[in-house]
């Protein structure tokens, strides 16, 4: 999906009519290139209309992400601890590209688009141009990977208190990354780690959130889902990425100091998968109903032969119907 023509996407954002012909004047190129130009970005899944006499238009228009915006949205104390921000029209992963040497911590990188967005277990995070938020935070640790236990949950806690502020109310989460709304997956995230497993290392803390998610992409995400349109959101993606990023920060600027155990309960608390019946696959299979978490975020199931914790790795949980 490289190489839009993010000139044109930028002009045809405010949903007005605009003429092949003022298209080309301001993008200094022919009727024939505009016109290829918008085969191009049908082909990239956006809508366009052409009404004779009047021109193209993108219905309803399109909510850019502004980086100035977002910056100046957030505010303090979190904005101290923001090392930088940056928006990539488009990018393979925002995750892949805060893992990457020569990021400080406290950095945050958003995209328009992902062309190798990535979900737990290696798959496919589905990402629609202009539509939804995908967003990386990296983070700096000096007590090692292994005092990391539990942040991609305390991360859920945080992304849920901030949606509840926008007014979206019922948040659940789903161990250990996902998150619900109104019983269906609305967001995940994905932590990676770096560095020495008992001294300086690095997290990268990466969103993916649905907020209008094109109908036409139901059919490739393979699970129920929903998006924060459909719960009356409108409030637009800039003030949504400000505010996640401010709770994502605040979060992550004494989780080394707190640890997981201050998020614990309030987790609990919106643990969609509370005494429910679960068939746990992957790494450790088997089957029981969750009674809670471990100090440490595992997932506590009673089962048969007695209460086991899931720690996290390779595994898949899903409740049954």
């Amino acid at each position: 999906m490289a190489g839009l023509p993010w000139g044109l996407i930028r002009l045809l954002a405010d949903g007005k009519s605009h003429s092949g012909q003022a298209l080309g004047g301001e993008l200094g190129v022919s009727r024939a290139a505009v016109w290829k130009m918008m085969q191009q970005l049908e082909s990239a899944g956006l809508r366009i209309e052409s009404v004779k006499g009047q021109g193209y238009r993108i219905p309803q228009g399109l909510d850019l992400l502004d980086a100035e915006r977002i910056r100046q949205a957030i505010p303090l104390p979190s904005s101290a601890f923001l090392s930088s921000l940056v928006v990539f029209p488009q990018i393979a992963s925002t995750n892949a590209t805060l893992m990457e040497p020569g990021y400080d911590s406290g950095a945050v990188v958003l995209a328009e688009q992902q062309s190798a967005g990535r979900g737990r277990r290696g798959r496919v995070w589905v990402s629609p141009l202009a539509a939804n938020m995908y967003l990386s935070i990296r983070w700096h640790f000096s007590d090692g990977i292994a005092s990391l236990e539990g942040l991609s949950l305390a991360v859920g806690v945080a992304l849920a208190e901030a949606l509840e502020t926008l007014g979206l109310e019922h948040i659940q989460l789903k161990w250990p990354n996902d998150l619900w709304l109104a019983g269906k997956k609305v967001g995940g995230v994905l932590v990676e780690v770096g560095g020495d497993v008992n001294g300086d290392c690095h997290a990268v803390i990466g969103v993916g959130m649905n907020v209008a998610m094109p109908p036409h992409l139901s059919d490739s995400i393979g699970q129920p889902w929903t998006d924060l349109a459909s719960a009356g959101y409108r409030a637009g993606r800039n003030r949504l990425a400000s505010v996640l990023i401010d709770y994502l920060l605040y979060m992550l600027s004494d989780y080394q100091q707190k640890g997981f155990g201050h998020y614990r309960e309030r987790w609990l608390a919106r643990n969609g998968l509370a005494n429910k019946a679960v068939v746990v696959s992957g790494a450790q299979a088997l089957e029981g109903t969750v009674v809670g978490l471990s100090d440490n975020g595992g997932l506590v199931i009673a089962t048969s032969a007695g209460e086991q914790v899931i720690s996290g790795g390779e595994v898949s949980i899903r409740a049954v119907q």
